[in-house]
């Protein structure tokens, strides 16, 4: 191989991922470089993916896995690109790679640290429902399968270090800076959910049975805060009538986010689903302006869900949300534009399914790699109609919803798209 003929992937969740591995199989060193603790990202944290149904976990972890043992491919988790520039035909890139006051090379993941850890904090992977230590893993299937200490949280009880049979807890870690010459770079830095506090007629944050699609994901998961059982947070009373508002942040100029985010009507639908799964019985009714099932299968999949499995749909953007003291439930305040009628509708529990925006990390990496953003602060594309993987910058690719919202399997297409332009990009060079 050619000096400095390595491609550098930013980011580790499924693009990413997928990214990393095809470039790899074709004999090009890659470099992973992961900001959290744990590759995965937003996949990680679904319950199941649609319309097949099949659990998130059981696609994403053998492919986490074959990461951390390719010989092609370096991973560099906990670790984030402060900077980078070309030098001739190279990137020079300088990478930050965070302390975890753990040694990854005596860590064994036995989980005896957590265990005797006195300290709880709300858990990010649980969207803040569920609590971790402040030495922990992000999940079970976390790779790598290393501890990580909270230094904002930790007490320095050093507990950890005594029960640590490993010797593994080192409290004297420094950050370290280094740089990697890569010839191509592939950003696959996803992209974030959109703030529902923002929708204040909504309630998120006032009204506790008021949550999102993603606070739902983990209560479904049997990993998850309440090991996969659906209870209202106000009282842990399982739901026995809900409903789910589409389009929470997309579509929406007050919010400055006119586009359509693609996934949240297929989720709403999926989620409703894995309800009447889970809950005998349940009253689901989804409240939309337009259905929009992007991809194959998913058209047949929003005709079951509303002819075999009972799902109710009302069309209607809905105006406001507001909570019976007594109770805690919930009445959803709206009009029904097919039929004319105001209508207002008592609920146990409202789900708000959000849209998607752009990560802050995305917009940190587009300046400073000097890579254009589009108007809402997705990476643009070289052309949108014959070069959408590249960006306007030679040599840097995109894979993934850090170039627009889109559902893993487009995600998973983008990467291997990517990963193709970029071993062709550092070949020919």
């Amino acid at each position: 191989m050619k000096e400095a003929s390595g491609i550098l992937v930013i980011g580790g969740g499924i693009a990413g991922i997928q990214a990393a591995l095809d470039a790899a199989e074709e004999g090009v060193q890659v470099y992973l470089v992961e900001r959290e603790p744990s590759i995965g990202g937003r996949m990680a944290m679904l319950d199941k993916t649609f319309p097949t149904l099949d659990c998130s976990a059981c696609i994403l972890t053998p492919k986490m896995v074959e990461v951390a043992r390719h010989p092609n491919i370096k991973l560099l988790a906990y670790s984030e690109v402060q900077g980078g520039k070309r030098n001739g035909k190279i990137f020079e890139v300088r990478v930050l790679k965070k302390p975890r006051f753990v040694d990854e090379t005596k860590c064994t993941g036995c989980g005896v640290c957590a265990q005797h850890c006195p300290v709880e904090v709300p858990n990010e992977f649980d969207v803040g429902i569920g609590i971790r230590k402040a030495i922990y893993i992000p999940f079970p299937q976390a790779i790598p399968l290393k501890y990580t200490i909270d230094d904002e949280h930790c007490i320095k009880c050093e507990l950890c270090r005594r029960v640590c049979k490993a010797e593994a807890i080192n409290f004297d870690q420094k950050p370290e800076v280094f740089s990697l010459k890569v010839g191509a770079i592939i950003i696959a830095t996803g992209a974030e959910i959109f703030d529902a506090r923002k929708k204040s007629e909504y309630g998120y944050g006032r009204y506790p049975n008021v949550i999102t699609n993603m606070e739902l994901e983990r209560l479904l998961n049997a990993s998850g805060p309440t090991g996969g059982h659906i209870v209202r947070l106000s009282d842990g009373r399982i739901p026995r009538k809900v409903a789910f508002i589409q389009c929470v942040g997309s579509r929406d100029h007050r919010v400055n986010y006119p586009y359509c985010s693609r996934v949240c009507c297929t989720c709403g639908i999926k989620n409703g689903i894995l309800l009447k799964e889970h809950v005998q019985d349940i009253d689901v009714t989804i409240y939309y302006m337009d259905v929009r099932t992007y991809g194959k299968g998913f058209e047949e999949f929003y005709k079951r869900a509303k002819e075999e499995i009972g799902i109710h749909f009302t069309r209607g953007r809905v105006a406001r949300i507001s909570e019976v003291p007594e109770t805690r439930n919930l009445v959803i305040h709206t009009e029904d534009t097919q039929t004319g009628k105001i209508i207002e509708k008592e609920f146990d529990m409202v789900i708000l399914s959000i849209g998607l925006v752009p990560s802050l990390e995305t917009i940190r990496l587009s300046k400073t790699l000097d890579v254009p953003v589009d108007e809402y602060g997705f990476l643009e594309e070289a052309d949108i109609k014959t070069n959408p993987i590249a960006t306007k910058v030679d040599g840097i690719f995109v894979a993934g919803t850090a170039q627009g919202p889109k559902d893993i399997p487009d995600s998973v297409a983008d990467a291997s798209a990517a990963a193709i332009k970029a071993v062709t990009f550092v070949m020919e060079r």
